[in-house]
């Protein structure tokens, strides 16, 4: 019973927290290349800026890296669904990815680990579902980017994708 009332009074509270409206989001994104953390905070109904803190897997290469974006939405694209929502954007990061060397001496081997700073660009591509009955939006996003620096010097990943789930508050 206890358990009950728990959970109800859960999903009460949720709906008062987003009939009040919001103003920022926290998440997770679970994507291949660049799995994190975000915080969301909107300036008004059509932009808002994004942080992002992810790990880097490439390949051989792994690492963290923030990244600052901002973003623009666009409502009301589809007569089918008022609760999708289309957004894009733009925005930079930077960070660290080390790697893996294989060194050998005297019929002796071992790996030496390499690390290098990274910098860029991202672009970003997205859509999501913004549920009305609860503070949660569920999305898919694409977010395109190009290294500066780092081991191969200049890098670009076009395919960054994503799926992301965010708490709004």
């Amino acid at each position: 019973m206890k358990r009950i009332l728990v959970i109800a009074a859960f999903l009460l509270f949720s709906g008062l927290l987003f009939g009040q409206g919001f103003n920022q989001a926290v998440g997770i994104r679970g994507g291949i290349f660049n799995p994190g953390i975000e915080y969301r905070y909107y300036l008004n109904d059509s932009q808002s800026l994004k942080a992002l803190l992810s790990n880097r897997y490439a390949n051989d290469l792994r690492g963290l890296q923030l990244h600052a974006l901002t973003e623009f939405y666009e409502y009301d694209l589809f007569d089918f669904s008022y609760q999708l929502v289309v957004y894009y954007g733009f925005g930079v990061h930077v960070g660290y990815e080390s790697w893996d060397v294989l060194k050998t001496s005297n019929n002796a081997s071992w790996y030496d680990t390499k690390t290098a700073f990274v910098t860029g660009v991202d672009g970003l591509v997205g859509a999501e579902y913004l549920f009305y009955d609860f503070p949660v939006t569920a999305g898919l996003e694409i977010k395109p980017y190009i290294d500066v620096f780092g081991k191969r010097g200049i890098g670009i990943q076009i395919f960054d994708i994503a799926f992301t789930i965010k708490y709004l508050f």
